[in-house]
């Protein structure tokens, strides 16, 4: 699965997508710059996710994104990054290793996990349904089902109780 980025998700007036289009973001740009997520964290307070009028996703920044959310998820990715990691990995096929998938896809699973495994609200299935949809403008091809089997098994792991028939 090679980078294939199709470009940014269009949100209007849907904070709590936008909050999560930018985790996936800050946690790609952290992975990609080598940056301490805390620092990548308060760019996108400072400049990314700040109103600017007449500017939107074209010049970088993620209108309208509710910044606790945003904070939460980061927060959650960084207080055990490798238990997150092992989470992914306990879900992707022996043959599959997590450094194997795309950075833009590893980003997504990781926010994914952090809300799966960390928050008790919002249902698993909304956090599924979420991340699939920024799955679907980021990644092409097979990625976007791929996300959608990841985090579904991670749900069934990581909320049994809530997704028992």
């Amino acid at each position: 699965m090679g980078p294939r980025v199709t470009g940014k998700p269009q949100q209007r007036g849907r904070p709590r997508t936008g909050a999560r289009v930018a985790a996936v973001q800050a946690l790609f740009q952290a992975e990609a710059s080598g940056q301490p997520l805390e620092a990548v964290m308060a760019e996108f307070l400072r400049y990314r996710l700040q109103p600017v009028p007449g500017e939107g996703f074209e010049e970088g920044r993620i209108p309208e994104a509710d910044p606790g959310l945003f904070v939460g998820i980061l927060r959650k990715a960084a207080t055990d990054p490798e238990g997150l990691d092992r989470i992914i990995a306990a879900h992707l096929a022996p043959n599959w290793p997590l450094e194997r998938l795309d950075p833009v896809l590893r980003a997504l699973l990781r926010a994914a996990a952090a809300e799966l495994r960390d928050r008790p609200d919002p249902p698993a299935r909304v956090v599924i349904r979420e991340y699939l949809d920024i799955a679907h403008g980021f990644l092409a091809g097979e990625e976007p089902r791929f996300a959608a089997g990841v985090m579904d098994a991670m749900a069934h792991t990581l909320r049994a109780d809530e997704l028992a028939p």
